[in-house]
């Protein structure tokens, strides 16, 4: 509690700062957003309760409060083509290292370190804008694989958390240091990224990559190289239709880097993602989706290796990774409050999601853990009081195979979005 409260003190300690030293210099952007959140879980939280399901069957649910991201923006006009942005996240108030029960290894306690310490610098980039067709950015970017990467603020999308799915298998929100160019012609918009690779050694069974592109170091190992892309169309009024995409090798992108020369120093771990998302917003209806695969050669190979060749303190998990990964969901949302009061400006949206998602497809000769595999729905109600904030509600359940035992849970939060001096 000491922690969190002085997280929230510090943040608003930021954002009165920022905002006060914005109403002198008009090149000076400050906004952000938010979120809080709590649920009740119906299920069992023990760590067995995926190896043994049936003793598990009956036990009694658990709670949680969260404040899964606070964030300031800091953005500069120079002039001349010249500006910069920065992103600083406060992420489930920001205690910088956290512990949990590794589901593998008996239930033992494990720590993980999040680097940035206590505050995290999503982004910081400086960018030279020629003209709209041709920009480049350099420093610490946003890579936009996937519809949650591209818009990952809480009022884009109606769930209370972020949609699951897409958050299971991709780092969320995916940033790293490298440089990137965008432009803008017409109705199609295009960026390309190189940035650092990801690392295999954080490759994950129960999260495919999600955390692969984090370090655990003071610095980000780069001894390969990624590659990104993302382009948008919105020809038709009203839709955006969206294709994704990353590629690289994983393998040999840890520290220290000691397998060269070794039977294992030409495996490579070629992992690529592809990702399609759409979003339509009209007056009262609102529908977004998203599908995104990934694959990872060598994935045998790779998983020998962390679990049998990596120090036992070292940080990275020692779960298997599967050769490949989906996700696929799709959310609707209609504003029912027009209906009852046509004149308000407040929106009321019913909205339902249901997506799909396994972060373990095995290769031939790996042990499959069939829990991975998961459907899940969601249905609720968003109130936007004004266009910047949101209060969420909404009643979900996972449908895992007939082996296991469901997983329903009720989350309520409130979230805002916006620029604090505009």
């Amino acid at each position: 509690m000491k922690k969190m409260i002085t997280a929230a003190a510090l943040f608003l300690c930021c954002i009165a700062a920022s905002a006060q030293i914005a109403s002198r210099f008009p090149g000076l952007s400050v906004g952000g957003y938010g979120e809080v959140a709590m649920t009740r879980n119906f299920y069992s939280d023990n760590v067995y309760r995926y190896s043994h399901p049936d003793n598990y069957r009956n036990d009694p649910g658990h709670g949680r409060f969260d404040i899964p991201h606070a964030v300031i923006y800091l953005g500069y006009d120079f002039g001349k083509g010249w500006s910069m942005q920065t992103e600083i996240e406060f992420e489930h108030t920001g205690t910088g290292s956290s512990v949990e029960k590794e589901y593998t290894e008996a239930g033992e306690w494990e720590s993980e370190i999040e680097k940035g310490g206590e505050v995290e610098l999503e982004q910081f980039w400086i960018q030279k804008s020629f003209f709209p067709q041709l920009n480049v950015r350099m420093g610490h970017l946003v890579v936009p694989v996937g519809g949650l990467n591209n818009a990952h603020e809480p009022l884009n999308f109606f769930t209370v958390y972020r949609p699951e799915g897409e958050f299971t298998i991709l780092p969320s929100t995916w940033h790293d240091t490298g440089i990137s160019i965008w432009g803008k012609a017409g109705a199609w918009r295009y960026e390309a990224l190189l940035v650092a690779g990801l690392d295999a050694f954080m490759f994950d069974r129960d999260n495919f990559v999600h955390g692969a592109a984090g370090s655990p170091y003071e610095f980000k190992v780069a001894n390969n190289y990624g590659f990104a892309a993302r382009i948008d169309n919105t020809s038709i009024r009203n839709l955006r239709l969206s294709l994704s995409g990353y590629y690289g090798n994983s393998m040999h992108n840890s520290f220290p880097n000691d397998m060269r020369g070794t039977r294992y120093g030409e495996v490579k771990g070629r992992t690529a993602i592809g990702a399609f998302d759409f979003a339509y917003r009209g007056k009262y209806l609102i529908v977004r989706g998203n599908a995104d695969a990934g694959i990872v050669s060598d994935a045998v190979t790779i998983s020998t290796v962390k679990r049998n060749l990596t120090s036992n303190n070292a940080p990275y998990k020692k779960t298997p990774v599967g050769k490949a990964a989906v996700a696929a969901g799709t959310e609707a949302g209609y504003d029912v409050l027009h209906l009852i009061c046509p004149a308000t400006e407040d929106k009321l949206f019913l909205f339902g999601r249901y997506e799909y998602y396994d972060p373990y497809i095995p290769a031939a000769d790996q042990q499959d853990y069939p829990y991975t595999d998961k459907h899940r729905i969601a249905l609720g109600l968003n109130w936007f009081p004004i266009l910047q904030i949101a209060v969420k509600c909404e009643w979900s359940k996972r449908w895992l195979k007939s082996q296991y035992n469901n997983e329903p849970s009720v989350s309520i939060g409130v979230a805002y979005m916006g620029f604090f001096n505009k």
